[in-house]
This record gives C-alpha cells, sequence and structure tokens, in this order.
C-alpha cells in the first residue's frame, strides 16, 4: 500500500512539474510559439532551404527587468533601448526563457515584400536646389540619407557627385553577405569607405534584384549626366540590405530566423549610429512593410522605433500598395449577414474577424455536394485554448489531407480588449478558391463584426451574387502605421513613358497629382489617421542595377527602360518603376532638405511642417484624411515654414520665377521680361518686420537695390507686380 501511495505521489509531483514547465506562450509572437511547438514535437525546428548542421537560432525583441536573463539562456544581447533588447536568442531556449520571470514580452516577425527627373518640379524642390533664390542652397549636403532595402547597384555613377568627383556612399552593411570571417555583426558584414564599397559592387542579392538602387536614386541620386536627379543629391548615403521573402535562396536553413523585423531595427539603428558619429542630422527611408494585426506583436518593435527616432532622427517608410484590393468590410447590427467569395495563391488562406458580440462564420466550398462549415464564435471561446478545428473530407491527421478545413483561434485585440479577434485559417486540397469557389459569410443579427485582409483577397462570384462585401480601407502597411513613422501614400503625375525603343508604356492611368489607385489607405487597426503624407509614385525614372541587368538581359522590367548609357566600363540604365516605394525616398530626400535647414527637427515638427505646408490635391476632402493624408508634400513651403517666413503673413508661399541675387550689400532683381507697368519689392526680416520698400519702375528687366543699412541676417523678399513675376523668395545678407 505505500508502494502505490509512494508511486502516486511521484506521479502527482510528476504531473505538476509538467504542468508548471508549460511555456509561456502567452509572452510570445506567434512566430515564437511556433518554433518552440515544433522544437517541443520533433526535437527540432523546421529548417528552410539547404540543410544546416547549425544551431537554430531567431532575433527577437525582448522587454525585460534584468540584462541577466539573457546570459543564463545562452542569448547575445545586439542591442538595448531601456528595457527592451534585440537578441539573438537560441530557438531550443526559448519556452525557459518564457517561465522567466524577468522576461515579460518576446516578439519576432517576418514577411517584409517590396512594395528622379519630375519629381524635384512636382514637390517643389527647384528653389531649393538653387542657392541664388535662397540664403544658400538645399541639395541634402551635410545630411545623411539612408535606406535599408534590397538588390543595391554600389556602382551608379548616381551615387556619385554629379562631375564623378565625388563617391558619397559612405558605410553598407549586407545583412546577406557571406563574407562573414572576422565580422562583428550578427548576420553578414559591413563595407566602409569608397575602395571597400566598390570593390564589392553590390549587395548579395544584387544580381537578382534591383529595388534598392531605385529608391536609392530617387532619395538621394545626383543624376550623372541627366535630367534623372534625386530629391536630395548632394547628402551622404548610408544603406543597409535586409533580407525580404525573395531572399530566402540565399540564406542558410540554420540562419533563416535570424532576420526577423527585429534583424530590421538593428539596421535602422545602425544608419542612425553613422549619421551620429559623423554629426549629422539623417532621415531613413524604408520602402518595405507586411500587415498589421490585433496581437500587438509589433509593440515592442514600435517602442525600439520610436527610441531611436528623435531630434535629426526620422523614419519614413511606403503606406503600402493596397490600396486597390478589397481588404476590409464591416457587418453592423441590424444586418443578418454580409460576406464575399475569398481566393489565395496557395493552399493556404488567413482571415480576420473583430467583434464584441457572437457571431458565426458560414464557409461554403462550391462543388458538386456544396461543403459548408459554420464556426460560432461561441463556440471558439469555448474550447480550452480558445482555438477550435473543423474540416469536412477525410478524416486524415493531416490538415492538408483534408479538402476543406478551418482551423480559428480567439483573443482579445490589443487595442481594445472587450472586443475579440479571431484569426481563421483556411486550408483546401488546392489554391484557395481556384479549384472550387469558397465563401465566407457573416451571420448573427445583433453582432457587428469587421473582417481585415492578412492575405486572402475578396472577389464576387455569380454563384451568389449577394456575397459582395468589401472596402479598400484598413491596409496600411507596417511599420508605416507605428505613430511616429512618417507614412507615404502616392500620386499619380505620369501614367505612361517613352522607352529607349520609342514605345509607349502605360501603367496605373490616374487623374493628374491624384492618388494613384494602388496606394494602401487607412484607418490603421487601431483607428489612427494614415497615410500622413504623399509624393509621386506612379512611373518614376530613377537608377536601375547594372548587375541585375547583366544576370537578367531578357528580363520583362527592363523594358521599362528610358536610357541605357556606358560608364566605367560597365552599362548602366535609368528606369520608371511604380509603387509607393518610390515616393517614400521622395519624401525622405525632401525632408533631407529640411534637416540641412533645420538639423535638429523632430519626428513630430516634421509632421507639423507636412501638415502647414502640403498641397492639398483634392478639395473636395477635409484634410488630414486617410487617402491622402496631409496631401503631397511641398519642399519649398516647408523650408519657408521652417525658416520662419510662413508666419510673415505679407509674404507669398509662391517662389517668384525672378533671378534675385546678392553681390555685397545690393541685391539684384532680374526679370524674364521686363515690367509693364512696373511693380514693388519689399523686404522683410525674420521677425516680420517690414525693413525696407522699393519700386519698380516699367519697362526694365533688371534692378539693383542698396541694402548697405540692413544688418547681417536672412532676409524674406517679396516682389509684386506681373502675375507671371510676383511671389517670395530668400536672401542672405553677409558682412
Amino acid at each position: 500500500m505505500y508502494r502505490i501511495v509512494l508511486i502516486l505521489i511521484i506521479c502527482h509531483l510528476s504531473l505538476l512539474t509538467s504542468v508548471a514547465q508549460r511555456p509561456r506562450y502567452e509572452k510570445m509572437s506567434p512566430l515564437l510559439r511556433q518554433l518552440v511547438q515544433e522544437s517541443r514535437r520533433d526535437g527540432r525546428v523546421m529548417h528552410r532551404g539547404a540543410g544546416s548542421q547549425k544551431p537554430q537560432l531567431v532575433c527577437a525583441f525582448v522587454k525585460a527587468t534584468d540584462p541577466k536573463a539573457f546570459s543564463d539562456y545562452d542569448c547575445k544581447v545586439l542591442a538595448q533601448v531601456g528595457q527592451v533588447y534585440i537578441a539573438s536568442i537560441p530557438v531550443a531556449g526559448l519556452a525557459a526563457m518564457s517561465l522567466d520571470n524577468r522576461v515579460l514580452r518576446m516578439e519576432a516577425r517576418q514577411g517584409n515584400s517590396i512594395t528622379n527627373d519630375r519629381m524635384p518640379s512636382i514637390l517643389n524642390a527647384l528653389p531649393a536646389y538653387s542657392g541664388e533664390n535662397l540664403p544658400q542652397a538645399y541639395t541634402g549636403r551635410g545630411v545623411v540619407v539612408g535606406l535599408m532595402d534590397v538588390g543595391f547597384d554600389l556602382t551608379h555613377p548616381t551615387f556619385y557627385s554629379s562631375d564623378t568627383t565625388e563617391y558619397r556612399i559612405r558605410q553598407f552593411w549586407d545583412m546577406l553577405s557571406a563574407d562573414t570571417v572576422g565580422s562583428p555583426f550578427y548576420v553578414g558584414r559591413d563595407y566602409v569607405g569608397r575602395e571597400a564599397l566598390l570593390a564589392v559592387a553590390h549587395s548579395r542579392d544584387g544580381l537578382d534584384l534591383t529595388h534598392g538602387t531605385h529608391t536609392a536614386g530617387t532619395a538621394a541620386g545626383s543624376g550623372y549626366d541627366s535630367p534623372y536627379r534625386g530629391m536630395a543629391p548632394e547628402a551622404d548615403i548610408c544603406l543597409v540590405s535586409n533580407a525580404v521573402t525573395d531572399d530566402i535562396i540565399y540564406i542558410d536553413s540554420a540562419d533563416y530566423y535570424k532576420y526577423t523585423f527585429a534583424t530590421d531595427a538593428l539596421g535602422f539603428k545602425y544608419m542612425f549610429d553613422y549619421a551620429k558619429s559623423q554629426d549629422k542630422p539623417c532621415v531613413l527611408s524604408f520602402s518595405e512593410g507586411s500587415i498589421q494585426d490585433f496581437w500587438g506583436y509589433d509593440q515592442l518593435y514600435y517602442e525600439m522605433l520610436d527610441s531611436l527616432m528623435g531630434p535629426g532622427r526620422i523614419l519614413v517608410s511606403s503606406a503600402g500598395n493596397n490600396g486597390h484590393k478589397k481588404t476590409w468590410f464591416r457587418k453592423p447590427a441590424d444586418e443578418l449577414s454580409a460576406g464575399a467569395f475569398i481566393t489565395a495563391s496557395s493552399q493556404e488562406a488567413m482571415l480576420t474577424f473583430k467583434s464584441a458580440d457572437d457571431f458565426t462564420l458560414r464557409f461554403v466550398l462550391y462543388g458538386e455536394t456544396n461543403d459548408t462549415l459554420l464556426v460560432p464564435s461561441a463556440q471558439v471561446l469555448a474550447q480550452p485554448d480558445s482555438s477550435l478545428f473543423v474540416h469536412c473530407g477525410t478524416a486524415d491527421s493531416s490538415a492538408y489531407a483534408f479538402r476543406f478545413s478551418l482551423q480559428t483561434e480567439a483573443y482579445p485585440s490589443c487595442y481594445n480588449p472587450s472586443e475579440v479577434c479571431y484569426d481563421v485559417t483556411v486550408l483546401t486540397s488546392s489554391n484557395v478558391g481556384v479549384g472550387n469557389p469558397l465563401s465566407v459569410e457573416v451571420l448573427g443579427r445583433e453582432a457587428d463584426v469587421a473582417y481585415f485582409k492578412v492575405n486572402a483577397n475578396l472577389t464576387t462570384n455569380r454563384l451568389n451574387p449577394a456575397l459582395n462585401a468589401g472596402e479598400t480601407v484598413c491596409n496600411i502597411n507596417t511599420p508605416s502605421s507605428a505613430p511616429r513613422v512618417i507614412s507615404v501614400g502616392a500620386t499619380t503625375h505620369r501614367d505612361s513613358i517613352q522607352n529607349k525603343d520609342g514605345s509607349w508604356m502605360r501603367y496605373w492611368m490616374g487623374e493628374e497629382g491624384k492618388r494613384v489607385a494602388f496606394s494602401s489607405v487607412g484607418p490603421t487597426f487601431d483607428g489612427r489617421v494614415k497615410p500622413d503624407v504623399m509624393a509621386p509614385g506612379n512611373n518614376i525614372v530613377s537608377s536601375y542595377s547594372s548587375y541585375y541587368r547583366e544576370a537578367h538581359p531578357d528580363a520583362g522590367d527592363l523594358q521599362w527602360d528610358v536610357a541605357v548609357f556606358p560608364f566605367g566600363g560597365r552599362t548602366y540604365s535609368w528606369t520608371s518603376d511604380t509603387g509607393t516605394s518610390m515616393s517614400c525616398p521622395a519624401v525622405a530626400g525632401a525632408i533631407a532638405l529640411w534637416l540641412q535647414a533645420k538639423p535638429d527637427l523632430t519626428p513630430e515638427e516634421v509632421m507639423g511642417v507636412i501638415s502647414r505646408t502640403s498641397r492639398q490635391p483634392d478639395p473636395s476632402l477635409t484634410y488630414p484624411n486617410n487617402y491622402y493624408g496631409y496631401g503631397e508634400i511641398d519642399v519649398y513651403r516647408g523650408l519657408l515654414d521652417i525658416l520662419g517666413v510662413d508666419r510673415i503673413e505679407a509674404v507669398s508661399t509662391k517662389h517668384t520665377p525672378a533671378r534675385i541675387t546678392m553681390s555685397g550689400d545690393v541685391l539684384t532683381i532680374t526679370l524674364p521680361e521686363p515690367l509693364a507697368k512696373g511693380g514693388q519689392v519689399r523686404i522683410y526680416n525674420m521677425s516680420g518686420r517690414l525693413v525696407k520698400t522699393a519700386a519698380l519702375g516699367s519697362g526694365s528687366r533688371e534692378y539693383a537695390i542698396d541694402l548697405g543699412r540692413l544688418a547681417a541676417g536672412i532676409y524674406a523678399v517679396q516682389l509684386d507686380g506681373h502675375a507671371a513675376v510676383s511671389g517670395s523668395t530668400l536672401v542672405r545678407l553677409c558682412r
């Protein structure tokens, strides 16, 4: 009897230990939970790509109260800001680490995808480039423009000065580089200085991708012997080549989970740190992104980004290219149902629903039997882990053997805990909705339910015309959705280009100056207005990778080349591309000019300038709004605002086309043609006080005005007369 009791006690203690050692999944993002579950189930984690014998590591954000929590689990801390760390964590140690009370939260996500000649003119930057019409030339000189992207050609002549005497890329971290011997970097290595950069020539993925070459040229290209100049043509350039979904072929399987949003944050820190080492302001452009979520698994990402930004440290990100897709619908209370047909490019589709009420989802797979699955929200919540699996078809243990199956997981919204979110994963035997149409319908007259797109496309089908729900809203990418990140959407000013062969290429027709249809639309998942600002993103001409051209001479995108030219023994091109990926670096380059005028601008001050000076393309709307934000960025008006001139009521925000120069104490005005009826010049100091006036007689093109009695400083010059020359400019009077 004693022996039986002892055995029962041992078994009970063993059970308690087992229960106590269950990982704290609530601390982990889905990717980390997946890795823990796979390692516990199989004794290993799933390897992607080529095989490897190296231990599996994951790069993650961790919020912890004690740095010793990392050394105890063989983690390597890569960066820290306050209680938020970026750390390399052995996958085998994730479960134990989650049980440590010093560890508050752990996040890792993957899934980034990559979303010139008229640009400076459209964004009113040409006046900024002229030292004659402003106190100085604003070209980005003394400012660092950083880009994290893929597919860089470091040798393109646009990254030199316009006369090619100065090479302007200062540093480059290639996260995918295999040249890691002696590298102190977590992944890849960096290259510093002209000789090393030109020797490496391109990012590791530069033979197959060229996105970064184009965006860098848009932000800061000199335009070398062409009209295809970037927005900040004299800025210093710092680059990071990160990993996106297209880069998996370059990554050893054991290193796959080293590339996450946490690794991206290290890239942002690398560029900001470089600018700090040079005592220069910095603006970063990031033309990548991923979907938002209701789990809150971007919270530490946003917290880290927020800490990296500040005075002279600005981050700009593309809003995304989903504005033409149905990404949201709502079934309000008092309506019986709402739904749509769904498709996906794989056998797996993911959907998210959010509601504070009880409702039922009805999925129908159309075919000979019209298989139907019902998912009552109350039944999902009744499960011990709020997760419900239902299926049609065979009873094989493999989910993919089912003709049709659903996995639904419920959890409180990170933005409003009273609202419950339901992530539904749909598995079918062929691509979802392609072989057999598939519909989803929200049922429940009293329920108010919202649908959010993950990777499923909403469509219609004559099999049930009533299922036609879907709106093109709530599709801003992350991290563009972060509160302090400047989110950029795209306008269209060119619907076609003539390529080098003389053929006209048309893409995304749209109304001049208005939002182009693909540009993503807010609000964010927590209801904030995004994007913040717009810039041209349709048929933008910029630099393209010569190494990509060489490796893929028959690639279809080369049909968009507008010019091909030799340089340094290689063949380069100027190529048209489209997307918010193009508008994002344009705004970054514009902000670089503002940073040159005021190097300590904060993200909030930049947003203030944007809100006061942007051009509002659609007068029927109120601003800001979820289509345009505050409107299209205006570089010159922004400079006037930063320098205080916008606060002088008598000074026009329109820049005068007259040529106004200073020589000693004499201000010279040169007009395109003689004034027929004369005019007037008024000069104001930066406090807004009128300090001098002068009449301009009729019949002359050139006037000289003595400013000898004025103190040294910057003055606003207001020219009035013929409408063609009326406007303002700034001059600097030196002593």
